[in-house]
């Protein structure tokens, strides 16, 4: 007999696009793929929080936890550099 294989409650993704231009979206989702997530919804199902460290003037994020445990801490400015633009990811659900 085989095994039930049980399915992750990750939601899934419909599409995936990849930006021309910086936007505050692009931000968010570059600082969530440098600690190794998809995008904010990933880190919430797989980190099993409600809670994410923000910037309190921009709303960007702060501190994210590593899937190995460790933190990411990021600055109150723009992070993601123009040539790391076009290899970020942007989900639709």
């Amino acid at each position: 007999m085989a095994a039930a294989v049980s399915m992750p409650s990750v939601s899934q993704p419909k599409s995936m696009k990849r930006p021309t231009h910086w936007s505050e979206e692009v931000e968010e989702a570059y600082r969530f793929q440098l600690a190794g997530y998809r995008d904010e919804i990933e880190y919430r199902e797989v980190q099993r929080t409600d809670h994410i460290d923000r910037w309190p003037h921009n709303g960007f994020v702060k501190k994210l936890v590593r899937r190995d445990g460790c933190f990411y801490y990021y600055n109150k400015t723009r992070e993601c550099p123009d040539k790391q633009i076009n290899k970020t990811k942007l989900y639709a659900y």
